[in-house]
């Protein structure tokens, strides 16, 4: 299991916040030096618990500002591996969850627009183990949380 003590939480806080922070801007607010930080933040990486740093653009920017949760039922019972490898090339597919309840998947798409929307639902019905599926179109994103530390 993965563990961080209460320095590493708040280091971890302070790059949520702000990952473009120096480790020494990052080391005034935690009490350490920018190379203690350094130290720990090389340790995060290395054993998983920062996955890494990345941009966060608005996919409208990109011209995919069209999304949908999708229900994906299979017949019978699909292994994960197998799942993930049917899910993985299709590009409209940008999260994916094994889920309890009736459903064995919730799939979130983005598209384009609509038209792009019922196209990639078809390619993903067209999935050989998926029996059927149940979507809902995003209206409106109430509410888009970054993850806390």
């Amino acid at each position: 299991m993965l563990h961080m003590d209460p320095l590493d939480q708040r280091i971890v806080s302070q790059l949520v916040t702000d990952a473009r922070a120096s480790y020494a801007e990052i080391g005034q607010e935690v009490g350490l030096s920018a190379p203690a930080v350094k130290r720990r933040v090389d340790k995060l990486l290395d054993t998983g618990i920062l996955q890494g740093f990345t941009a966060v653009v608005d996919p409208e920017a990109l011209g995919w500002g069209t999304e949908a949760f999708v229900e994906v039922h299979c017949h019978g019972n699909v292994p994960t591996d197998r799942l993930l490898a049917g899910l993985e090339p299709l590009p409209e597919v940008v999260r994916a969850y094994t889920v309890s309840g009736e459903a064995d998947a919730i799939v979130h798409l983005r598209a384009a627009d609509i038209h792009h929307l019922e196209t990639a639902l078809e390619r993903l019905r067209g999935v050989e183990f998926i029996n059927r599926t149940v979507s809902t179109v995003v209206l409106s994103r109430l509410l888009d949380r970054p993850p806390q530390a």
